[in-house]
């Protein structure tokens, strides 16, 4: 058996264990047939990359194939790093984050969120067949450019999973001298680590930038018993604001489930303000709901 045969053969056995693949190379290997790339047996990710139909698809293996699909050089980071090492906090069709040196000659494509910046042999690793952000490179790029709410809800999560040390990257934010620093300093001093979720982050960001300061994850207690735990309160005004959607994990305590704790809080003279996704999306509406019931 010649030399050649047998490599192909290795070639075949190891794109048969991939799950993310260059389908010319299947094709060069003899695996697949160039009308298989376009049949039911495999799913197109990026240009020439795929996956196997039967593989579940998620942001992570997106992620792995947008890096095999980008010249070397380029780096998975910001909120695509930030769901690879732990933290959750993209959908599976989001764009995959990647930042890429000034000097890599490198094009937009679909499905990627392409920011060129200078970067240090120091913010970044081997990662698959790509590069992965450092947790401070990637916080940063969590930060940079980014509306402020969206980018404290990114944060609270990463610092929630334990993926950055808060202290170094402070000090790191106080030192650089980027385009939009500003901003991410401020979102860094805004970050928590303790929501829940996106969205509530999303909802206590509005809140403080109107000039109002909730008491976040607070214990409402009727008559000495603890009844329910709020996102948000305003005990002085007894006031409790609480996200109504699909991203709570603890839905014992969901007032939106319970009818009999909300009766219970609503008796003992508390006003809860539900708000929504679709509400989220309109802030200052969201604002003038909480404001009307702090001034009742």
């Amino acid at each position: 058996m010649s030399e050649a045969v047998v490599m192909q053969r290795t070639q075949r056995a190891g794109i048969a264990h991939l799950e993310v693949f260059r389908g010319s190379e299947a094709v060069g290997a003899g695996f697949l047939a160039k009308s298989d790339l376009r049949g039911d047996r495999v799913v197109r990710l990026f240009r020439d990359v795929y996956t196997w139909a039967e593989t579940s698809i998620t942001h992570e293996l997106r992620a792995r194939a947008a890096a095999l699909a980008l010249p070397p050089g380029a780096v998975v980071t910001g909120r695509s790093a930030a769901t690879v090492r732990g933290a959750p906090v993209c959908w599976t069709d989001d764009p995959v984050h990647v930042v890429a040196p000034l000097e890599l000659r490198i094009g937009r494509r679909s499905g990627v969120l392409l920011r060129r910046t200078a970067l240090r042999p120091d913010e970044y690793g081997p990662w698959g067949d790509g590069l992965i952000a450092s947790p401070l490179r990637m916080a940063l790029d969590l930060l940079l450019g980014r509306p402020l709410p969206d980018s404290v809800a990114d944060l609270d999560q990463v610092l929630k999973a334990g993926l950055i040390d808060r202290h170094l990257l402070t000090a790191s934010l106080r030192s650089r001298r980027d385009n939009g620093i500003v901003v991410a300093r401020q979102a860094e001093q805004l970050a928590t680590g303790i929501a829940d979720s996106i969205p509530e982050s999303q909802v206590r960001v509005h809140l403080v930038l109107a000039g109002l300061d909730p008491v976040a994850q607070h214990w409402i207690e009727v008559d000495g018993e603890q009844v329910a735990q709020v996102d948000f309160a305003f005990p002085a005004r007894k006031v409790a604001v609480e996200y109504d959607g699909g991203w709570r994990n603890n839905e014992m305590w969901a007032l939106n489930h319970d009818r009999t704790r909300l009766n219970r809080i609503q008796a003992a003279g508390w006003d809860v303000v539900f708000v929504t996704a679709a509400l989220l999306r309109q802030p200052r509406k969201m604002i003038a709901e909480v404001r009307g019931a702090l001034a009742r």
